[in-house]
């Protein structure tokens, strides 16, 4: 197999794009299944401007309402709305949605057609476009990558991800400005604990981050335990 360089932090250039796009099927499966092993791949936005690009080091798995229980914390639940119907379109794709009036969060919907699971990106390892990130924050030039895209809010405001520009798309499409790549770079430790930020179904062990990583979002004592991914 073709080796797929890696990269880190200021090394990409504008406008080049890393990795390849995973295969539909990887994110046709159960979403608790497709969270941690999307830890390590790439969320990549490009635009005029150029790139912006972070290594997904935390994510969450929201179940779609055919299962049983259905999943209290997630948008589907209740069925299809015109708010949350990219979910029950096909795998891949981009649902974004704004929490208090003015930020936004970002999910990937998950399985077959129809059955409406996702992952929420909870936090990045910014890449590519840091400074551009910060401005995106407010934030000064060299300000610490923990306070660029550490929680699905920040995410999405580093990135410039809104619902009007990007929910919908697909992100395995070459042509489209938000995509999923991978480099190959692969998750070490990963630790899997409750759900954070949520009121319902608070105990289900479905948020999946690197172990020890500066910018994966939330509390430092969460109770955790760590998985190895087959």
């Amino acid at each position: 197999m073709e080796e797929v360089p890696k990269v880190g932090p200021n090394t990409l250039r504008a406008n080049s794009l890393p990795g390849r796009l995973p295969p539909r099927a990887f994110f046709e499966a159960p979403p608790d299944q497709v969270a941690p092993r999307l830890l390590g791949m790439l969320l990549v936005r490009q635009d005029n401007a150029g790139l912006l690009a972070g290594r997904i080091v935390e994510a969450e798995a929201y179940l779609g309402p055919h299962n049983d229980p259905p999943d209290p914390a997630a948008h589907a639940h209740r069925g299809p709305t015109p708010r949350n119907r990219v979910l029950f379109g096909p795998a891949a794709h981009a649902y974004v949605y704004a929490i208090y009036g003015r930020y936004f969060c970002m999910n990937i919907s998950c399985e077959a057609e129809g059955l409406a699971g996702c992952v929420l990106l909870r936090a990045l390892e910014p890449v590519a476009g840091l400074e551009r990130m910060a401005r995106n924050r407010g934030l000064a030039p060299g300000v610490s990558t923990r306070l660029l895209a550490s929680g699905p809010g920040r995410l999405c405001q580093a990135l410039a991800i809104t619902r009007a520009a990007h929910n919908g798309l697909d992100l395995l499409d070459a042509a489209s400005p938000l995509q999923i790549r991978d480099d190959g770079h692969r998750a070490g430790d990963v630790l899997v604990t409750a759900r954070i930020g949520i009121r319902q179904a608070v105990d289900w062990p479905m948020r999946f981050s690197f172990a020890g990583h500066k910018c994966v979002s939330g509390p430092r004592t969460v109770s955790a335990k760590r998985i190895e991914l087959r």
